[in-house]
């Protein structure tokens, strides 16, 4: 693993350096992108950027391409879909996928797209209903609130997703309207072995040659949804030293918190997350020695955790940097410094640091229980998950919305019944396998002697459990949880399936621990988080970016190599590069498709770059594009020093990398064949040459 060297500025003290900052939309830094580069985005360019961009609910983004519903994002976000329209004996995510006429176009099972339509600052509504509040009471409400504002922004329609997004740590509270696409189609998609070629040892490295891009379409009423404002393609592609934005929806940044929760994150979570993702890991490696049925089906598990713990890995690297942890330290440091200075900010603000830092040594001690009881690392599976959300659904949709569990509210159940009554497949050989791992990993971490242990396994080994509550369960079929669903409480009480039992027997354990950890954790830490924030805005202004939330946020930046151990990184690859780099082993083997389309390559064209914009996990799939709103690239990863992104921003290294807009064409063209949507991208293309290999249609 190679050092990160984050050289961040003081985050939260100063303004944000050089092209740092994941920016909301309506508090874009106009002025400064002016400064730099030339060109001032006006509100109305910045709306238009919006509504092209979208977001997808399982934690990427993408973009409209095309005024009929076509949108681009990456083939790693869309490989829930292609590996569950899958089967043996047609395997999208080995063979790809080209639907050559609309009716070909195969619905995903569980994938929902979201535009932006409407941003609301509801924060003085919010500050006035927990003025005064402390603790549970201030969490209480500030939930009912919450679920109020979006059951009212929702307003019952099914089209309309709404989500209070909190920003600042409590700073600022933002109510984002979304129009809501939940008929969704695969178009096109291209080999798994191009789209991730490299494989893991490449992951998160540059040079890099990936064509990771997927195409999809949104319905409405069983036909195209007309999407007028959408990026049109560029006929030049990046070039060096161009102005690029990338509206995305990051997942997370962790640039805001406080000493006490990085300590916590870099001595007590972070060396946990890694040690689980480790481990599991090994064990879908093993399971995927069973077969190639084996391996197929657990595939896109095994993407997720190596991608994980790559991640992971970085991240913990760039809190142990000690050069890197000073400045955070020095950046509270003045703060509070400034704080204490001011007698009136000090009696409102200075017990915040404190308070934080004991819900942190609370969390300390409920971490096992936490994790392992109510978030899901001690009961793993799909079934099982199902099977809680029908338990938890029949006790809480029958509360006030405001007084439910968040993910229970109005404004949410239209994802939740999408996600609970989805047709996607269910392999029960690979959720015993899960399920046996995260049963062991609760008898490890709680011990034998722990009442919840003795509760789930009683005599039984978690193999023996795994087998029999998997095995037994009836909810592969649809039909099954849609009459457990409306059956209510009493169904649910009188179901014997094993699963349902399971959920019924562990869901009073696992409820007590989340209210423990809501009543005196997360109320304290999001009060004093608020606080801290208030301080921020007191003494340095509102000019800073708030940490990444997974909601739409632009970033500005450019074409633009880096220097690593010495040696310059050009911020271009070329197509040629692609073939020099295959060994014909995997990762490294490229599909037959483009084995058999080397020659009529232009090797010369631009493959893959990179950019000084600033990402995060959940901006893959984000469009890179020009201020004339034409997409010139296709954001897939970060290079490896950005993986400290989490916590700080280095423009000298911290580089996005995309798919460069021309190596999109250069391979639908002349891989693929792939006409319609070469169309739908450059309408009156010319006409394509003689296909050398298709995907599988």
């Amino acid at each position: 693993m190679k050092r990160l060297m984050v050289i961040a500025a003081l985050v939260g003290a100063t303004p944000a350096l050089a092209d740092e900052g994941m920016w909301t939309y309506n508090n874009f830094p106009n002025a400064k992108v002016k400064e730099k580069y030339g060109f001032e985005p006006s509100q109305q360019w910045l709306e238009k950027l919006r509504l092209g961009a979208v977001r997808l609910a399982g934690g990427c983004s993408a973009s409209f391409v095309s005024p009929d519903g076509l949108v681009m994002t990456n083939h790693h976000c869309a490989r829930g879909c292609i590996e569950q329209l899958s089967t043996a004996k047609q395997d999208y995510l080995a063979n790809g996928f080209y639907a050559k006429t609309q009716g070909e176009e195969k619905q995903c099972p569980a994938m929902e797209v979201n535009q932006l339509v409407e941003i609301t600052d509801v924060t003085d509504t919010l500050n006035k209903a927990t003025q005064s509040l402390t603790g549970k009471q201030y969490s209480d409400t500030l939930k009912a609130e919450m679920s109020k504002l979006e059951k009212a922004c929702s307003n019952g329609d099914d089209k309309v997703r709404c989500d209070l997004v909190t920003l600042y740590q409590g700073g600022k509270y933002n109510l984002y309207k979304y129009r809501r696409f939940q008929d969704v189609r695969l178009v096109f998609a291209p080999e798994h072995a191009i789209a991730f070629f490299g494989g893991d040892p490449d992951n998160f490295e540059f040079p890099r040659y990936d064509l990771d891009v997927t195409f999809v379409r949104v319905y409405q009423d069983k036909q195209p949804a007309k999407t007028p404002d959408y990026f049109k393609w560029s006929a030049n592609g990046a070039k060096e030293n161009e102005l690029t934005f990338v509206p995305g929806n990051p997942g997370r940044t962790s640039r805001a918190l406080t000493i006490a929760e990085l300590e916590y994150t870099r001595d007590v979570s972070m060396p946990k997350t890694l040690m689980y993702l480790s481990e599991l890991r090994g064990m879908v490696t093993e399971f995927q020695k069973r077969g190639p049925e084996q391996k197929r089906i657990s595939s896109n598990l095994l993407f997720g955790v190596e991608n994980a713990l790559k991640a992971s890995k970085g991240r913990h690297e760039a809190l142990l940097d000690k050069k890197f942890f000073a400045t955070k330290v020095a950046a509270e440091q003045e703060l509070r410094k400034k704080v204490d200075a001011n007698p009136e900010l000090k009696k409102k603000y200075a017990g915040a640091w404190a308070e934080i830092a004991k819900a942190e040594e609370q969390l300390f001690t409920l971490r096992k229980e936490l994790s392992y009881i109510e978030h899901g690392q001690g009961i793993s599976s799909s079934l099982f998950n199902i099977a809680r959300t029908l338990v938890r659904a029949a006790d809480e949709l029958p509360k006030d919305n405001g007084q439910r569990l968040r993910e229970f509210n109005d404004a949410n159940q239209p994802a939740l019944k999408a996600n609970l009554f989805s047709p996607a497949p269910i392999y029960p050989e690979l959720e015993i396998a899960r399920l046996t791992f995260s049963l062991t990993k609760l008898r490890e971490e709680l011990g034998t002697k722990h009442p919840f242990v003795k509760k789930v396994l009683g005599k039984e080994s978690p193999e023996q459990v795994a087998t029999r509550v998997v095995k037994g369960s009836k909810l592969t079929d649809v039909k099954a949880r849609q009459a457990l669903f409306d059956g209510g409480k009493k169904a649910l009480d009188a179901s014997k399936d094993p699963m349902v039992q399971l959920a019924l027997l562990v869901d009073p354990d696992a409820r007590a621990i989340r209210k423990k950890f809501e009543d005196d954790v997360e109320s304290v830490v999001k009060k004093n988080s608020e606080l801290v924030a208030k301080a921020k805005f007191d003494i340095y202004g509102t000019s800073q970016y708030p940490d990444a939330t997974f909601s739409p946020r632009v970033s500005f930046g450019s074409v633009k190599g880096y220097t690593e151990d010495g040696q310059k990184v050009a911020p271009f690859t070329q197509m040629s590069g692609t073939f020099e780099h295959a060994t014909g082993q995997e990762p490294f083997a490229l599909p037959k498709s483009w084995v058999k389309s080397e020659k009529v390559i232009t090797g010369s064209t631009p493959m893959n770059f990179v950019t000084t914009n600033d990402i995060i996990g959940g901006n893959s799939g984000s469009p890179v594009v020009n201020k004339n709103h034409e997409i010139v690239g296709l954001v897939f990863d970060g290079n490896i020093q950005s993986l400290g992104g989490e916590y700080g921003f280095d423009e000298s290294v911290n580089r996005t990398v995309s798919v460069h807009s021309d190596a999109i064409i250069e391979a639908l063209q002349k891989v693929y064949g792939a006409n319609r949507v070469l169309e739908e991208l450059r309408p009156g293309s010319t006409k394509v040459p003689p296909v050398k290999a298709n995907p599988a249609g």
